[in-house]
């Protein structure tokens, strides 16, 4: 773990340079609006360790997948996310001499990424090798309020010489990936144009042939007022600037305001780019600095006002829990269908692809609660538009008679994941965009959903599973072969008790669908039927008896669900046995190691108890719980959060408290020595149901809301808010009390610690929390 950064409810800071951090800082320090993000990279030239990123949302790049091309059914491509043209760069030049941290000496260095008003600040002194010394301020942000913009503050003063300072902002298209093959350029340069304050360049990608056009205008201030200056324009092939050079006396502050526009043939036509950006920056110009953080600070109090947790009596946790919601909120608007949510976001480049069925088991539950009901509704409307896609993927592997396997990364609905054990075996993904039908119309109701899309998801994916299984003539049960499940460091096993439990599941929630829509919809449900060439008698005949004879495995001795066939087989080692000096055993030991023994990567079994809770009374949650627990490393990011539910449904209030922290500060304390990639952003909506799914008991069941909560001895209190058909809920619990708030116009059901409760529109309940013996 490193623990360089201050605690602060509000706020993530650096205090004091840390070069050897640099790329974790730039990581954690992100900023984004759903349709653009910028890691926390510097302004002026920086030739230390980082990691430039700026990333546009639905812009990738096909790269030829480098293993496994001679396997049929193989993925013709990895979907590399692509640095994208930068727009925040400004050289600084001192008198000739460039302004460099890496050949500086730094004082009073300060990075601060503000959540509660969306902006990155940077304060330092610098002396330069000549002894000159300067102090620096930025202030940056990508708009929220107009998501095509963003916009930088640049302050430089000189504190023991007059001189001449040079500002040289600039647009840059000669960027590159850092896992680039051979330094490869991803950019074809389009048109560009420089003039004096403004300037643009739009960038075509090689094979996809999305354009993005970056545009900039600039305003240039001496202690609040205009300044002579003398300029140099700069144009190259790839890279326009602006090089500007004014007098300053010691003691002045020369500030910069660079406003940018980023737009993208997502969104516009070719011909309409240059037009389009420089339209969003007219408004930029217009609205000016000051008013645009303004704009941008009143929508991110609408968003906490809606999704903020506030925890009393534990800063890091708080810290903590607000950092994984502000990369959430940052990352998904949900305001356009065709986006999803990367694994690292807007803050890296590493994993292909945008969309992972994180999405549907972790991040849903986040937006169904915090966000109106349109915006989970797209992420899985986005699911159903690649459903043809779904399809071909299932034809690939040899799947017929509208089978869907949807792929377990993609950006367009192709499979584009480059692991062989991944791409053909870890089917569990379809369970997960079964299940979030499930879990989106258990939570809003809107059972429309289901009539309009929902079941054509569902057909396809129980056909999926239909051919996957086959009866074992040995068991005389059907049996699912060669799979991995959700602990990846298991590969090609044998009745994974995770992935046919969710088989089962979908084939019987598919059922119980079709009768749903034929009952309420029966116009539709025939149109379902020609569109779909169901064979309702046949299929659903082979989807029961599947049900009925499926084989699981199971141990009687221990009373347990086994991860798969022969799990005891291997040598039962615990984690706390382990030599500290071999984690994570991902970057110590061989992936043969790995393999042979029976360390668990994530919840796997423990997955599958989560998901389908009700099914299982607390003894046989507990027994399971203990067994997998202890040989579980956590080396996925998504692994913590359902071990610290679980944990609380069992009532290890301190486990379940050790794995929240560890979710939480996942990334701000770089757990896994990963950080610098970027962050784990689908797990941190497994944050926030730690709180309230694990710390809270929440639970749709039978339509109405359950709560059941406790809170960790080391808090005073904690707040989270929920929004529920209709609903806007406040919930407050100390070590004492509960306070419920209906804020709606209208009357609350629910349950708390399995008691009927009503609370009047507009009210307040206030009750004594039950407290174990």
């Amino acid at each position: 773990m490193k623990q360089y950064l201050t605690i602060n409810e509000w706020s993530i800071i650096e205090d004091g340079f840390h070069p050897e951090y640099n790329k974790i800082s730039e990581s954690v320090c992100s900023i984004g609006n759903g349709r653009m993000g910028q890691r926390a990279n510097f302004e002026e030239k920086y030739s230390g360790e980082t990691l430039p990123g700026h990333y546009v949302a639905g812009i990738y790049y096909p790269d030829k997948t480098r293993v496994g091309w001679w396997k049929n059914g193989y993925p013709e491509y990895f979907a590399k996310i692509l640095n994208a043209p930068s727009w925040i760069g400004i050289d600084v030049e001192i008198d000739g001499e460039v302004l460099d941290l890496a050949t500086c000496q730094v004082q009073d260095f300060r990075r601060e990424l503000n959540m509660r008003e969306g902006y990155l600040e940077r304060t330092f002194r610098a002396q330069l090798p000549s002894g000159k010394l300067v102090e620096v301020s930025s202030l940056r942000f990508t708009s929220i309020a107009d998501d095509e913009l963003g916009a930088i503050r640049y302050a430089i003063m000189p504190l023991n010489f007059s001189g001449s300072i040079t500002m040289a902002p600039y647009l840059d298209a000669g960027i590159k990936n850092a896992d680039a093959n051979y330094d490869e350029r991803f950019w074809l340069p389009i048109a560009r144009e420089v003039e004096a304050g403004s300037g643009y360049i739009t960038a075509e990608t090689k094979k996809t042939a999305f354009q993005v056009c970056t545009g900039m205008r600039l305003q240039l201030e001496k202690d609040g007022t205009g300044v002579e200056t003398t300029l140099e324009l700069i144009e190259r092939e790839d890279f326009i600037s602006n090089r500007i050079t004014a007098p300053v006396e010691e003691g002045e502050q020369l500030v910069l305001y660079k406003y940018a526009a980023v737009v993208s043939s997502e969104n516009y036509a070719n011909n309409k780019l240059i037009i389009a950006c420089n339209l969003a920056l007219d408004r930029a110009v217009q609205i000016g600095f000051a008013e645009m953080l303004n704009a941008q600070a009143a929508v991110w109090a609408e968003k906490w006002q809606d999704s903020d947790i506030i925890i009393k009596g534990d800063a890091a946790a708080q810290q903590g829990i607000r950092f994984n919601i502000f990369q959430l909120n940052q990352t998904y608007t949900g305001e356009d269908e065709r986006l999803n949510i990367g694994p690292k976001g807007f803050t890296g480049e590493k994993y292909g692809g945008t969309t992972y069925w994180d999405t549907e088991a972790y991040c849903l539950p986040f937006y169904l609660a915090t966000a109106d009901q349109q915006v989970a509704r797209n992420l899985l409307v986005y699911r159903y538009k690649h459903l043809p896609k779904a399809i071909e993927n299932a034809q690939k592997l040899g799947f017929t008679g509208g089978a869907a396997l949807y792929p377990m990364v993609t950006i367009n609905g192709e499979e584009c994941h480059n692991e062989w054990e991944i791409t053909f075996e870890e089917i569990h993904r379809n369970g997960a965009i079964a299940f979030a039908i499930y879990d989106y119309i258990r939570y809003t109701g809107d059972a429309e959903y289901l009539n309009q899309y929902g079941l054509e998801v569902l057909v396809g994916i129980s056909r999926f599973w239909a051919q996957r299984v086959h009866l074992s003539n040995e068991k005389n049960q059907y049996v699912m072969l060669g799979v991995t499940g959700p602990n990846e460091y298991e590969n090609n096993i044998n009745n994974n008790w995770y992935t046919s439990t969710i088989a089962t599941w979908t084939l019987e929630y598919t059922l119980s669908a079709l009768q749903q829509v034929k009952q309420s919809a029966p116009a539709r449900y025939a149109e379902l039927r020609q569109i779909l060439n169901l064979d309702e008698e046949n299929e659903s005949s082979k989807w029961q008896d599947i049900i009925n004879n499926m084989y699981y495995p199971v141990d009687e001795k221990l009373r347990i669900f086994l991860q798969q066939d022969g799990y005891l087989d291997k040598e039962q080692i615990l984690v706390k046995d382990l030599d500290p000096s071999q984690r994570p055993i991902n970057q110590k030991w061989s992936w043969d190691r790995i393999l042979r023994s029976c360390f668990i990567k994530q919840a796997d079994v423990l997955q599958g108890i989560y998901l389908f809770e009700e099914r299982y009374d607390a003894d046989t949650i507990r027994r399971n719980f203990d067994f997998y627990e202890p040989r579980t490393v956590h080396e996925s990011s998504l692994s913590p959060c359902v071990h610290a539910i679980l944990a609380a449904k069992i009532g290890d209030e301190e486990k379940a408290y050790d794995f929240y922290l560890r979710t939480a500060r996942l990334d701000l304390d770089d757990y896994n020595n990963d950080t610098e990639d970027g962050c784990h952003i689908t797990s941190m909506a497994g944050t926030w149901m730690s709180v309230v799914k694990g710390f809270g008991g929440m639970r749709v069941l039978k339509d109405q809301l359950h709560f059941h909560p406790f809170i960790p001895k080391q808090w005073q209190s904690y707040t989270f808010k929920i929004k529920f058909r209709g609903h806007q809920i406040d919930i407050t619990v100390t070590q004492a009390t509960i306070k419920i708030i209906n804020q709606a116009d209208k009357p609350l059901a629910f349950f708390l610690y399995g008691n009927p409760q009503n609370i009047a529109a507009n009210n307040i309940l206030n009750i004594s929390r039950q407290i174990p013996a």
